[in-house]
């Protein structure tokens, strides 16, 4: 397997970054800039439905994994350049709060332009001080909440020792009361572990007491770090939704739409899919591309049938469908998945067991 280049992107024009990945289309964020503040899959958690597949490093232990000035250099060239986005987020490889310095990044990239800064984090340091003021210097922070107890977090999130729900779920209201910015709590629900309606309540109640501005409701839309992660249908998914007060938002990317600029680049990446099999991180050296932005379009052309995933010795490979086959098998599978009776408690489907 060649070599994974994890931080390289051309935006704009032809410059290279190492730490900048996009603008990428969110639909959360609009057009957004993703920041990647620490090496690949190094995280305080080991998600089951992680796009970027499993936690190598996990830790939670605080440094500076990449420099400060060289990611604020990046950062204000590619502004100097023309570079324009909805948000700069720092999200990408694994989780931001992990570097020592990204209150400081933020910071700085604030005087440098009036694009909102945003935050994406699991949540798992806010419990200390110094991680929740420095987040407080964002404009958004997006949080987590995926499980209603200890067991069920242990299952989904596979955490660093040391790291609980309790701890979380403290942190996350420490910071809604120092927070004076924009609060998104994100809700990740996966098919038959803790998509049933008695589930969703409980980590409804437990979301008002974080008091968000904004609930998403999500699902692995995108290739999972595991098989047995599944996505929640898009009508149960706006039903649970309703559980939520106020009624929280769908922002799983069940829709295929994308720019003029994307469909290039997912014509591109299906082209070489049709040649041969590639692995995730063939594609992204291949194109160039960060993790995250090949998740999304392998997602996009896993929903609509236009590629398969095969498991070959531990590894994903991802190729092409002959075209007519792919008609076959998605009017098969829209058949299939239709959900039956029985999926009206968020159960497991007909001939599948529960992940």
């Amino acid at each position: 397997m060649p070599p994974v280049l994890p931080f390289m992107t051309m935006s704009p024009g032809t410059h290279h970054y190492q730490y900048l990945f996009g603008p990428v289309p969110s639909r959360r964020l609009g057009w957004s800039l993703g920041v990647d503040l620490t090496p690949p899959k190094t995280c305080s958690l080991d998600c089951v439905f992680c796009q970027l597949g499993r936690t190598t490093v996990r830790t939670t232990a605080r440094r500076e994994y990449v420099p400060v000035t060289d990611v604020v250099a990046e950062i204000a060239d590619w502004l100097q350049m023309g570079g324009t986005a909805d948000h700069i987020t720092l999200a990408g490889s694994g989780e931001p709060t992990l570097h020592s310095g990204f209150g400081e990044i933020i910071e700085r990239t604030q005087r440098l332009t009036t694009i909102p800064v945003a935050l994406l984090t699991n949540g798992t340091l806010l419990h200390l001080p110094e991680v929740r003021q420095a987040a407080c210097k964002a404009d958004v922070v997006k949080v987590t909440l995926t499980a209603a107890d200890e067991t069920l977090f242990g299952r989904i999130h596979r955490p660093c020792e040391g790291v609980t729900l309790a701890q979380v779920l403290e942190g996350e209201r420490r910071l809604r009361a120092e927070f004076t910015g924009q609060l998104w709590l994100e809700v990740f629900l996966l098919w038959g572990v803790n998509s049933t309606p008695a589930e969703v309540r409980r980590i409804a109640a437990m979301a008002r007491e974080i008091r968000p501005d904004r609930v998403h409701l999500n699902t692995c839309v995108r290739p999972p770090a595991e098989a047995s992660a599944e996505a929640v249908p898009a009508e149960r998914l706006a039903k649970l939704a309703t559980l939520f007060e106020p009624p929280a938002e769908v922002i799983a990317e069940f829709s295929t739409a994308l720019s003029t600029k994307a469909r290039g680049t997912e014509a591109a990446v299906l082209a070489l899919l049709q040649r041969r099999p590639c692995t995730a991180p063939h594609v992204a050296l291949a194109f160039g591309l960060h993790a995250n932005e090949v998740s999304k379009y392998l997602g996009k052309l896993l929903r609509t049938r236009r590629i398969r995933a095969e498991h070959r010795h531990g590894e994903v490979y991802y190729a092409g469908i002959e075209p007519r086959a792919a008609a076959r098998t998605a009017a098969g599978l829209t058949q299939a998945n239709t959900p039956g009776a029985g999926d009206d408690q968020g159960g497991t489907r007909t001939g599948r067991g529960a992940p």
